[in-house]
């Protein structure tokens, strides 16, 4: 079996946040989470992925402080699953995806689930990415900027 590359250790956000979720499963389920699922049988049920998967995924998710275990709600035997405020964080993320699926993987007309302000009973706007000072930020706009590790110089911001 090939050993999986780890990615904890890398300067770069992006490496680390995908190291830290894993794979599609950790973000069905972490989607899944948003919308209210707790136990393993209804994460199961809504994925239809296999139950050693799924059980390997929920310990990443919690072992990396995504999810967490708690007491069942009902006061019953069983153990849930419920978000921390590192997953939490997530939510951005889920929706980000969500909007760019709805823009890029179905045809005109195809329907599809979408979210909606649960307040006014309308879909969400299209995310941005804005600037301090307001404007919105497309990715010629932007650069990365390394900042330095202790015993080395910074390295010159280089564009995405």
């Amino acid at each position: 079996m090939v050993k999986r590359t780890r990615f904890d250790d890398a300067e770069c956000p992006v490496a680390r946040s995908v190291d830290a979720i894993g794979d599609w499963w950790s973000l069905l389920i972490v989607r899944d989470a948003f919308d209210g699922s707790r136990r393993f049988g209804e994460f199961q049920r809504s994925l239809g992925v296999a139950k050693n998967i799924l059980a390997a995924r929920l310990r990443t998710l919690v072992a990396s402080g995504v999810i967490e275990i708690v007491e069942a709600t009902d006061g019953g035997s069983y153990h849930e699953y419920a978000l921390t405020e590192k997953g939490k964080g997530l939510f951005p993320v889920i929706v980000a995806l969500r909007q760019w699926g709805e823009t890029h993987c179905f045809e005109p007309g195809e329907p599809h689930s979408e979210m909606i302000d649960r307040r006014h009973g309308h879909p969400l706007r299209a995310l941005e990415v804005r600037s301090d000072d307001g404007r919105q930020l497309g990715p010629d706009d932007t650069i990365i900027n390394k900042v330095a590790s202790p015993g080395r110089d910074a390295t010159a911001a280089v564009s995405t």
